[in-house]
């Protein structure tokens, strides 16, 4: 089995050459084959990459935002030449349909342009004090070290997320992402690589989260902890990051609702509904988990919502670069959706649509699945309550949106809401009272660099995006001096 292109650890400015330790498969989703290999990183790898980062910080750290947003520009022009490959090696490991991981690409893209911009502008404050005598000065200085923890599902995006505002705010990064999606990680450490950002200021070391992951954290120099992934993950990085009493960013887990209310415009509800709830088969901590729509135009909207999903195509992407959907990625996840499904239908829930993988022969091999629609559901179901991370949507009805607003509320989770009404002073008034970091209203647009992403509840702690992502990588340093005279 040839490895992936003969490299993969990147510490210290230098692509470590594969070696005798014990591998990691890589597999296509689609085909269930293995592809590729890389090698397991180990403590000792995670030591050297931290103690890189820990010698180039002072040099990072001290250059001009200007230099920092200079380096920024360069690799938003690599990715650009490369994004058709990096999206390439996205659907190939990951499965998402190849438009989709166009998009994440470009996002990604979106992410470093933004926070180039953001490094040039790193500004202080001078407070007013109580007396002529004293001058304070308020400066923003980079935390340190910081690890970033990457999942599968989003592998580029997620990590371009942390990546870019820390190196904009002059941290030096050790990245770990997950490793059943290495490929497409991989690119975009060549253009931090062929960016030229000093030797430390970047590293990158693959392997499962209870070795590497948890060393990683651990490690008394890193100085932050940035990380996407599940909410008892995050749970433990919380325990292991309190040993040194490391600053956190944690973006968890999410059980997303969408109300429909009775003056939306249904087909702009239905079309988002469907887009959301589906896209990458509803591997996304902001998909639509649960769809509450109002009585008076619940059949109208369920008759669309189900048409819309049947007709939506289910492909490899490699071979349909226009399908819809991939596969998901793995048998583990195949599973548990299907048995929240049967948990909801064992319960009283009817299926309208889905529920079995599609048939053909090119359906034969790869964790593929119908798009599901389920009616007739209620709270004590698991796919109400618990994040399925698969391609499921309940729908329920609801006579006064209050009522939908105390289910939408109904969750440990608080990442994201969804709202469709034409009452925009209604609408505001409903997103005042959901228990969420975002909500869309009339639309279900994702995350994106100028606007922070937060989660709330047991969704996480602190803010990706935007300045107070930034911030996030920023320590305030107060310095008061009083004169001499």
């Amino acid at each position: 089995m040839m490895g992936i292109g003969g490299i993969n650890i990147y510490i210290n400015g230098n692509w470590i050459e594969e070696d005798d330790r014990e591998k990691i498969e890589v597999l296509n989703p689609a085909t269930e084959e293995v592809f590729a290999e890389l090698p397991r990183g180990d403590e000792d790898d995670v030591d050297k990459a931290v103690r890189a980062a820990e010698r180039a910080f002072e040099g990072w750290r001290n250059k001009s935002g200007e230099e920092r947003g200079s380096y920024l520009d360069d690799v938003v022009e690599l990715l650009e030449t490369e994004k058709d490959n990096i999206a390439r090696n996205l659907t190939k490991e990951q499965g998402k349909s190849l438009s989709e991981a166009k998009g994440e690409v470009s996002a990604s893209i979106r992410a470093f342009r933004y926070y180039a911009r953001k490094a040039r502008n790193i500004e202080g404050r001078i407070p007013p004090t109580e007396s002529d005598e004293v001058r304070s000065f308020v400066e923003k200085e980079p935390v340190g070290p910081v690890a970033a923890i990457s999942p599968w599902n989003y592998p580029v995006l997620l990590l371009s997320w942390k990546l870019a505002p820390a190196l904009a705010a002059g941290c030096t990064v050790v990245g770990k992402p997950a490793t059943k999606t290495p490929l497409a990680v991989r690119e975009v450490f060549r253009s931090l690589d062929e960016a030229g950002l000093p030797p430390g200021v970047v590293n990158l070391v693959f392997g499962p989260g209870s070795t590497v992951g948890k060393a990683l954290v651990r490690h008394d120099g890193i100085r932050k902890v940035a990380f996407t992934g599940q909410t008892g993950t995050g749970r433990q990085i919380m325990r292991d990051a309190s040993t040194n009493i490391k600053e956190l960013t944690l973006e968890l887990g999410g059980h997303c609702p969408l109300i429909v209310d009775s003056d939306a415009k249904i087909d702009d509800a239905v079309e988002a509904g469907v887009y959301r709830s589906f896209r990458n088969m509803g591997q996304i901590c902001n998909s639509i988990n649960r769809i509450y729509v109002q009585e008076n135009v619940y059949e109208e909207f369920l008759e669309e919502f189900v048409e819309r999903a049947s007709k939506l195509s289910i492909a490899n992407g490699i071979e349909d670069p226009d399908a819809d959907l991939g596969p998901m990625l793995d048998e583990s996840g195949l599973e548990k959706t299907k048995r929240h499904i049967e948990d909801a239908l064992d319960k009283g829930a009817e299926l309208e649509y889905g529920g079995e993988p599609p048939q053909g022969e090119e359906y034969s091999k790869g964790y593929f699945f119908k798009p599901t629609v389920l009616t007739n559901v209620n709270h004590d179901m698991i796919v109400m309550t618990e994040e399925t991370f698969g391609p499921v949507a309940p729908i329920m009805k609801f006579a006064e949106v209050q009522e939908a607003v105390e289910y939408s509320n109904d969750s440990i989770y608080g990442l994201v809401a969804y709202l469709f009404t034409e009452d925009l002073e209604k609408a505001y008034d409903i997103a005042e009272d959901l228990e969420y970091g975002t909500v869309g209203v009339n639309n279900v647009s994702g995350g994106d660099a100028p606007y922070p992403y937060s989660g709330w509840k047991q969704s996480g702690l602190g803010t990706e995006l935007s300045e107070e992502g930034l911030n996030e990588y920023l320590k305030p340093k107060h310095i008061r001096a009083k004169s001499l005279r």
